[in-house]
C-alpha cells in the first residue's frame, strides 16, 4: 500500500507569496522604466526620434555678382550637378568608398585628397561636395546605382567663375571651400550677432555655407555677397532615402556690389604691361572711386574655386615674378621724384621757399663728408621751384630737405595719405614707412641706432632714403592734392545692390577731411607738373594730346650704387631702378589721377609715362592703341 504525504498548505502559500512579489516587483520595474520614458524623458527621446525620421537638407544661397561701373559682370555664377557626400551618413571606409565610386564616376586624385582634408570639418558642417559639374551619363551611373552609396547624393548648386580668368584678380579674389580657420571665424560672428536663438542658427547657418570669399573684395565683402542659407526638413527611411518634404525655409540671394572700376581701363593698363612686374592705380579724386587697380603679374582665380592642384600652386608660388602679391597694397616702393611736388608744396605752406626763389645747382651738393649727386652732370644752373619740378633737380630738393628737417617734413606729408593705412576696402593693406625721429625711436633697440642724423634727411627730399609708400598711397595723395586738399577715402564697391529690386545703396563716403592748404600755392604745383608734360621730362610721351594732364616721372634706386655708375642693362634684373609716375587730368578740373611703377624697368620718363598716357586717351577721350587687343565682353 503507497501512501502520499500531504502537502504543506504553508509552504505553498510562502511560494505563491514570493512569486506575487516577485511579479509585482518586475511590473513596477516597467512601469516606473515607462513613466521615465514616457514622462520624464519625452522630450529627450522625441527628439532623437524625430531627428531619425526627418533630415534637416541644407540650401546653399546665391551668391552676389560683382559688377563693375559700367554694368559688366566680372564675377559670376552657374548651375550645374555635384556629387555630396554627408561624412555622418557614410558607412564604409574613405577609400573604400572612393574605389567603388571611382567604378561609376571620374573620381580624380585631386578629389581624394581635397575630401580626405576636408572631411573633419564636413563632419561638423553637413555634407561636402566631392565632383563638381557631371556629366548627363555620369549622372544617369549614380542614379542607378544610388542604393549602394548611402551618404551620397547629387545636388544641383551654383558655382563661382571668373569670367575674364587674370582680368582684375587681385582686386577681385577668389572662394574656396570653408575651411576649420573659416568656420571658427562665422561661430564667432554668429556668436557677437546675439541672436535669439544661436544655437539654431549654427545649426540651420553653417551647413549651407560651403565656400567662402579668401582674398580681395571677395573676402572683405563676404557677409554681403552669400547671402543667408535656407534648409528643407525631409521625411527620411531608415535607410535614408528622402519620402517627402515636410517644412521648407528658403535661401536669401547674396546682395550683389557695384564697382567704382572701369573694368576696360583695367584691362588696357593690364595689357599695356605686358611681360613687366608693377602695380597702377587710378582715382577719381572728387569722390575717392578707384578705376583701376592694377596688379601685374596677376593669376587666374578660376582655378582656386575648386581647391588650387599642387602643381599650379607650386608654380605660382615659387615664382621669382610673384604674381600671388597684390603689389598696389601691399607692395612698398622708393616713391623718388614723383616726391618732389610734395615736397615743393611742404615749402610753400612751410614758408621755405617761395616760387621765385633760386638755387644754383653745379650738379651735386655736399653735406659734411658726404657728396650728394644730381642725375644730370655739370648740374641745372639757376632753378626756381618750377625748374625743379620739370627738369627734376635732385640738388635743390637736397637742400630744401636739410632746411625742413625730418620732423617737418613727416607732418606735412601724412595728412596727404603717405605712409598711412588709407583704409581701402580690400583687408592686409600695408602702411609703408614715413619717417621721423620719433619712428627711428620706436624702430630701433639701440640707442647709437635710434639716433636721427641731419644726412639721412637730405636723399628723402628726392623720394630715397627711409621713404617707402604703396602705388595705392601715392594715388591716394595725388588725388588729395588734386582736389584741393578735400579727402576722400578710396574705395572698390560704390555700391551695393538688391538682386531683385536692383535698388542700389551707396558705399561712397563723404569727405573724410580737408588738409589745410593755400589754393595759390597748389596753383604753383599744378602748373609745374602740367609743364613737366609740355617741356619736361615725360613731354614726349605727352606729345600731341586733346587735353592738358600734370605729371610728374620718377626713377626709384632699388639699391645702393656704392658711388659706381648706374648701367641699366649691366645691371642684374631684380636689381634694376623701379620707374615711377603720377599723373592728374585734365588740368583744369581733374577727374582722374593716377599712380604707377613698372619694377626694375628703369627711367619713368621711358617706361613709365607711355603707359599712362594711353591710359588716360581711352579714359579721357575714348582712344584704343592699336597695339592692344580690343576689349570683348564674356558671352
Amino acid at each position: 500500500m503507497v501512501s502520499f504525504k500531504k502537502p504543506d498548505l504553508n509552504s505553498f502559500q510562502e511560494r505563491i507569496h514570493i512569486a506575487t512579489l516577485f511579479v509585482t516587483f518586475c511590473f513596477l520595474l516597467l512601469l516606473s522604466r515607462l513613466v521615465w520614458l514616457q514622462l520624464v524623458s519625452h522630450d529627450k527621446y522625441a527628439l532623437q526620434a524625430e531627428n531619425n525620421r526627418i533630415a534637416l537638407i541644407p540650401v546653399p544661397a546665391n551668391r552676389g555678382l560683382i559688377i563693375d561701373r559700367n554694368g559688366v559682370v566680372i564675377g559670376r555664377n552657374y548651375s550645374a550637378l555635384t556629387l555630396d557626400v554627408n561624412a555622418e551618413a557614410i558607412t564604409v571606409g574613405v577609400d573604400e568608398l572612393m574605389d567603388e565610386l571611382s567604378q561609376i564616376v571620374l573620381i580624380s586624385p585631386r578629389d581624394r585628397r581635397n575630401l580626405k582634408r576636408s572631411l573633419e570639418d564636413s563632419r561638423k558642417m553637413g555634407t561636402f561636395p566631392l565632383r563638381s559639374m557631371l556629366t548627363e551619363a555620369e549622372t544617369a551611373r549614380f542614379m542607378a546605382n544610388r542604393f549602394r552609396f548611402p551618404g551620397v547624393e547629387i545636388h544641383a548648386r551654383s558655382f563661382r567663375e571668373y569670367p575674364y580668368n587674370e582680368l582684375a584678380s587681385h582686386l577681385i579674389g577668389y572662394i574656396g571651400r570653408v575651411s576649420q580657420k573659416d568656420r571658427e571665424r562665422m561661430l564667432t560672428e554668429i556668436e557677437d550677432s546675439k541672436a535669439d536663438d544661436p544655437d539654431a542658427l549654427q545649426a540651420s547657418f553653417l551647413p549651407g555655407i560651403q565656400y567662402v570669399g579668401k582674398i580681395g573684395l571677395e573676402q572683405s565683402y563676404e557677409s554681403v555677397l552669400r547671402g543667408v542659407p535656407g534648409y528643407d526638413q525631409v521625411e527620411i527611411t531608415a535607410g535614408g532615402k528622402p519620402v517627402r518634404t515636410l517644412a521648407s525655409s528658403p535661401s536669401i540671394a547674396g546682395k550683389n556690389i557695384v564697382l567704382s572700376v572701369d573694368v576696360k581701363l583695367q584691362y588696357l593698363v593690364e595689357q599695356l604691361y605686358g611681360n613687366f612686374r608693377g602695380a597702377f592705380v587710378a582715382i577719381e579724386p572728387a569722390t575717392g572711386d578707384v578705376l583701376a587697380f592694377v596688379s601685374k603679374p596677376n593669376f587666374n582665380p578660376n582655378d582656386f574655386v575648386e581647391g588650387i592642384d599642387s602643381v599650379t600652386w607650386k608654380e605660382l608660388n615659387d615664382s621669382p615674378q610673384k604674381p600671388l602679391y597684390n603689389r598696389p597694397l601691399k607692395g612698398i616702393y622708393p616713391p623718388g621724384s614723383t616726391y618732389k611736388p610734395f615736397m615743393a608744396l611742404a615749402a610753400l605752406e612751410n614758408k621755405k621757399r617761395t616760387p621765385s626763389q633760386t638755387i644754383f645747382d653745379p650738379g651735386y651738393f655736399d653735406f659734411g663728408n658726404h657728396t650728394f649727386r644730381d642725375d644730370k652732370k655739370g648740374g641745372h644752373g639757376t632753378v626756381d621751384m618750377q625748374k625743379s619740378i620739370v627738369e627734376s633737380c635732385d640738388t635743390y630738393y637736397y637742400m630744401l630737405a636739410r632746411d625742413m628737417g625730418v620732423d617737418m617734413i613727416h607732418d606735412f606729408m601724412k595728412p596727404f595719405g603717405l605712409g598711412q593705412i588709407t583704409g581701402i576696402d580690400l583687408r592686409g593693406e600695408s602702411k609703408g614707412v614715413l619717417p621721423s625721429t620719433e619712428w627711428k625711436r620706436n624702430l630701433f633697440k639701440k640707442p647709437e641706432q635710434q639716433k636721427w642724423y641731419e644726412g639721412e634727411t637730405i636723399s628723402l627730399g628726392i623720394g630715397q632714403g627711409y621713404n617707402a609708400f604703396t602705388i595705392l598711397q601715392l594715388a591716394h595723395g595725388m588725388a588729395n592734392m588734386a582736389n584741393n586738399g578735400i579727402v576722400m577715402k578710396p574705395h572698390l564697391v560704390k555700391a551695393i545692390e538688391d538682386p531683385f529690386t536692383r535698388q542700389k545703396q551707396l558705399t561712397t563716403p563723404k569727405e573724410s577731411y580737408r588738409i589745410n592748404l593755400n589754393s595759390e600755392n597748389i596753383e604753383v604745383i599744378k602748373k609745374a607738373m602740367v609743364e613737366v608734360n609740355i617741356s619736361g621730362t615725360s613731354a614726349a610721351a605727352f606729345k600731341d594730346t586733346g587735353y592738358r594732364a600734370g605729371g610728374k616721372t620718377g626713377t626709384a634706386q632699388v639699391f645702393s650704387l656704392n658711388s659706381k655708375d648706374y648701367k641699366h642693362g649691366a645691371t642684374a634684373e631684380f636689381l634694376r631702378d623701379h620707374a615711377l609716375y603720377i599723373a592728374f587730368a585734365p588740368a583744369d578740373k581733374p577727374t582722374i589721377v593716377l599712380a604707377m611703377v613698372v619694377e626694375n624697368a628703369g627711367f619713368g620718363a621711358q617706361y613709365a609715362a607711355p603707359i599712362a598716357r594711353k591710359a588716360l586717351d581711352y579714359y579721357l577721350e575714348g582712344k584704343w592703341p592699336a597695339e592692344v587687343p580690343e576689349w570683348k565682353r564674356a558671352p
